[in-house]
């Protein structure tokens, strides 16, 4: 696509409010013993989309989870997708981990963004290199207890205060947008929040159970915003993910059987996926093509849904650090889709660019 088009596009996206329609609550599902209301966006809401980056260190995908992988040179990286979204008007998130957040050459990128007003901060809690240590506990299964939701309740809410703390004392903010790592909300998850202060969370992968890694069943929650907290005053904004194929509909026993290792190993999934039998999509250029996050997207707007949300793990940034960016010509490949991506969502979709905060923040003014 050419540039002057590109650039045409991102001054009306730009100018264009988001704006909230209608908004409707619909029966609350229960998770994890919470109510949860959810929230249906009236139809002449035009489709909106916030960024959330999980700002973290780099580290072995494959290996076990080490406190001692801390390096934080990505962090150094951002700019290059920053421009984009600055280009755009977007005003991402970066959901910071202790990590990013307690050591300069972590935070110190993040605060030449934020020296520009240029984007907003929140949490994100990876237990196993966030104190304080509870080793006889956190050591006991380190897989298990890798989902934040399934620490001990206090020792959750130390970590998350500490991390809190940390964010605001290095970046002078006080983080409202909490991601827990590896989507691992749990029984006290939600109160933890609310007692910290935080205003959205950023946490739910809709309709996947995580359940056989150790982590929460999500098959109840679908991917409408939801009020949670006593008096119904935290937003909770899902992950954009879905199922697409033939098949779609049969997600509930499809996605365990087709992300099953063996069969994973025996090319199943790939072979759904390429016959338009089944697939599960994350809006993310991590690991996605730009084909996938259109038919999502479609799929998820003819279902009425309203809002999306783009995700990726800010070491994707620099080479080698994910599974997802190897090299040089993978990365430019990587800001490619996420800017035709952007371009797509506010050129043909007329779709409007948002945070989670204001998206809070309209839905509180309905």
């Amino acid at each position: 696509m050419h540039g002057t088009t590109r650039t045409h596009r991102a001054d009306v996206a730009a100018m264009r409010q988001p704006t909230i329609a209608a908004p409707l609550l619909l029966p609350p599902v229960s998770f994890r013993g919470h109510a949860l209301t959810p929230i249906a966006l009236g139809r002449d809401t035009p489709p909106l989309l916030q960024v959330i980056i999980d700002a973290e260190e780099e580290f072995d995908w494959a290996g076990p989870f080490d406190r001692r992988n801390v390096a934080v040179e990505n962090l150094a990286h951002q700019e290059k997708a920053q421009r984009i979204f600055e280009r755009y008007g977007i005003r991402p998130t970066y959901v910071v981990d202790y990590a990013v957040a307690s050591q300069e050459q972590g935070f110190a990128p993040l605060r030449a963004i934020l020296a520009r007003d240029a984007a907003d901060i929140g949490a994100h809690l990876q237990p196993w290199i966030n104190p304080p240590f509870d080793d006889a506990i956190e050591l006991s299964h380190a897989t298990r207890y890798s989902f934040p939701g399934n620490l001990p309740p206090a020792l959750e809410h130390a970590k998350l205060r500490a991390l809190t703390e940390r964010i605001e004392a290095n970046l002078g903010i006080r983080p409202k947008v909490y991601r827990a790592g590896r989507y691992g909300i749990g029984a006290s998850s939600f109160e933890i929040i609310e007692a910290l202060g935080y205003e959205v969370d950023a946490s739910v992968l809709p309709r996947i159970d995580l359940s056989d890694k150790g982590g929460a069943d999500f098959g109840a929650v679908g991917p409408e915003p939801f009020w949670f907290g006593s008096g119904r005053k935290r937003l909770g904004i899902p992950l954009s993910a879905g199922f697409t194929g033939v098949f779609a509909s049969c997600y509930r026993w499809l996605d365990k059987t087709v992300n099953y290792p063996l069969v994973e190993a025996a090319r199943v999934k790939a072979a759904a996926s390429r016959f338009g039998l089944f697939d599960r999509i994350c809006l993310s250029p991590e690991g996605f093509t730009l084909a996938e996050q259109k038919r999502l997207t479609r799929r998820m707007l003819a279902r009425g849904q309203r809002l999306f949300n783009l995700s990726y793990h800010s070491p994707s940034l620099l080479p080698g650090s994910t599974p997802y960016v190897r090299n040089e010509k993978e990365l430019a490949a990587f800001l490619d889709r996420l800017e035709a991506y952007l371009v797509w969502f506010a050129g043909e979709l007329g779709g409007c660019f948002t945070t989670p905060l204001e998206i809070k923040r309209l839905l509180e003014e309905r």
